[in-house]
């Protein structure tokens, strides 16, 4: 049998096999006893069920940091707290989530990926006011309980029956809300009532459930077969890259292949790119080498399977041609710039970048209505 036919029904398989375990997987029913879990937080302490025990009320959130309509969840999440703590309400949020699972392309509308350390740099960035746990090795918790998109929330009485399970609201665009689904159901548990909505459904991001490595390495070797181009560039040429009419995003990185700081950071970008690429985005880098080192640079470029738009100096003149790209520019490498449609500059940086600090720029810049 051929070997791509051999790869197509293994995926096939593979697929098979994760559709049938998630159809396993049921959410816990209404009036269930809280499962009992021991999971590490990204406060270095680890918690169980039974650290909650004073709580009138314990909130379960399943959540995650790359999810987009998780994160436009988090400053509602930290109100609710804020709110109804003193009142005798307790939250935490658990990611279920297998960061081996979770594809680059998956990553458009986020800084950061599922890891428990990108957990930890989250929680600090957010400044959370719950514990934040993780359950992305085994997912044993998560399977009990078995939310089925994040953000969903479990809302459990003072004897950990469940009462209310389901969204926060009926919108992740808080302009938008008309029914608060959780303050309700809070509310009417404070109050020793009876829930009136027990159950909604939960909008958001899949979970992740540990299997899926085979679809992410496929993709990842979808990606390293792309092909690897670099084009000459004068300084016309340039100068439209800086004056981007491409009505995208634009980050233009400048490198050589004698740079080492350029070297270091450049699998940072071609992560930046595969992230965002499908998105209102695009990464140019331009080699300030000579034209003549063509077949240096493009065999760099082949090595980091840098597929996006590469460019390299089409003539010896530098100075001209670094001048005609921005005149304010010192001309020390390596130096990246981040361009709006149109030409406002967005960010720009001489020297090493910070990938996170870039990250979070090129997300908050790709907001749906941000270049309309």
């Amino acid at each position: 049998m051929k070997p791509l036919l051999l790869t197509l029904i293994s995926t096939v398989l593979v697929s098979i096999s994760i559709l049938a375990q998630e159809t396993r997987i049921q959410t816990l029913a209404i009036g269930s006893d809280a499962p009992n879990f021991d999971l590490p937080g990204v406060d270095g302490r680890r918690y169980t069920l039974n650290d909650f025990s004073s709580a009138k009320i314990l909130g379960i959130l399943f959540t995650c940091n790359h999810c987009p309509t998780a994160q436009y969840y988090d400053e509602r999440i930290k109100q609710l707290v804020d709110y109804y703590t003193s009142k005798g309400f307790a939250l935490v949020a658990i990611s279920p989530n297998d960061p081996k699972s979770v594809r680059l392309d998956e990553l458009g509308y986020t800084d950061l990926s599922d890891s428990f350390e990108e957990m930890k740099v989250r929680a600090k960035h957010k400044q959370y006011n719950f514990p934040y746990l993780y359950d992305g090795d085994i997912e044993e918790v998560s399977r009990a309980y078995g939310p089925t998109a994040t953000p969903h929330l479990f809302l459990f009485d003072a004897q950990r029956k469940l009462r209310y399970v389901g969204r926060i609201d009926d919108s992740e665009r808080e302009q938008y809300v008309k029914t608060r689904d959780a303050k309700a159901a809070i509310e009417a548990l404070l109050a020793g009532r009876e829930v009136e909505v027990k159950q909604t459904k939960a909008f958001g991001c899949s979970i992740k459930w540990a299997g899926k490595t085979d679809s992410v390495n496929n993709f990842m070797a979808k990606l390293a077969a792309e092909p690897v181009a670099v084009e000459l560039a004068d300084a016309s040429a340039l100068k439209a890259l800086r004056k981007n009419d491409s009505g995208k995003l634009r980050l233009v990185n400048f490198w050589a292949t004698w740079c080492g700081p350029c070297i270091t950071e450049f699998p940072d970008l071609v992560t930046i790119n595969r992230m965002c690429r499908h998105r209102a985005f695009e990464m140019v880098t331009v080699a300030a080498n000579f034209p003549d080192e063509k077949k240096e640079v493009l065999a760099f470029l082949q090595k980091q399977q840098a597929s996006n738009k590469n460019l390299l100096f089409a003539t010896n003149e530098k100075y001209a041609l670094m001048e005609a790209f921005d005149p304010d520019w010192n001309n020390a490498l390596p130096y990246t710039m981040l361009i709006a449609p149109g030409g406002e500059v967005l960010y720009k940086h001489q020297g090493s970048i910070d990938a996170l600090e870039l990250r979070r720029i090129i997300v908050k810049s790709l907001k749906e209505d941000r270049f309309k």
